[in-house]
């Protein structure tokens, strides 16, 4: 049972699933997604103090502080590989150590309204050139070098949609079994 409460409190929405067919329905709702989350984040996270910053979200996990500025480094290196997906044939992304980043000083103690301001900014470019991709842009890859696998822009639209969902519900769900506001 604990187990499994774990992996709850891990995968609060479940682990990202492929979609059997990427329709311009899907890949539309999830740009809104993205377009969505900076303000779904500030909504969820701007009133919280200090010590609630820096309540990990499950044991041994991330703070919320942590979380919110690991989401602005994730979806730079994004806004990144798909820059560079677009303009290069298959490129070979460079992979960086999230954990390694969530240790340095400016993910765990900076204050978080910096980061919300990123966000807005980087979210309004992602979704802008995301909402402007043509058919054979979104069949446009690279390759993501700790697994030698290849990765469509139409799956990464997806992903990064699943990742800001996936940790606004860490968000969340912490401050409803906390009862914060």
């Amino acid at each position: 049972m604990e187990k499994l409460d774990l992996e709850k409190l891990k995968y609060p929405i479940g682990k990202f699933i492929t979609p059997a067919e990427y329709s311009f329905e899907y890949i539309s709702n999830k740009i809104e997604e993205i377009a969505a989350f900076p303000e779904k984040l500030k909504s969820e996270a701007i009133s919280l103090s200090d010590e609630q910053l820096d309540t990990p979200y499950r044991p041994d996990g991330w703070t919320v502080r942590q979380v919110i500025h690991h989401c602005a480094e994730s979806h730079m290196n994004c806004y990144i590989r798909l820059k560079w997906a677009l303009t290069e044939n298959n490129p070979i992304i460079k992979p960086y150590d999230e954990k390694l980043w969530s240790e340095l000083p400016d993910s765990l103690k900076m204050p978080i309204a910096p980061t919300l301001s990123l966000l807005d900014g980087l979210h309004f470019r992602l979704s802008y050139i995301m909402k402007n991709l043509s058919e054979a842009d979104l069949e446009k890859s690279f390759i993501h070098p700790e697994n030698n696998s290849e990765y469509r822009i139409k799956q990464i639209i997806g992903m990064y949609a699943w990742h800001g969902n996936h940790h606004l519900a860490h968000i969340s769900n912490l401050k409803k079994n906390k009862n914060w506001k």
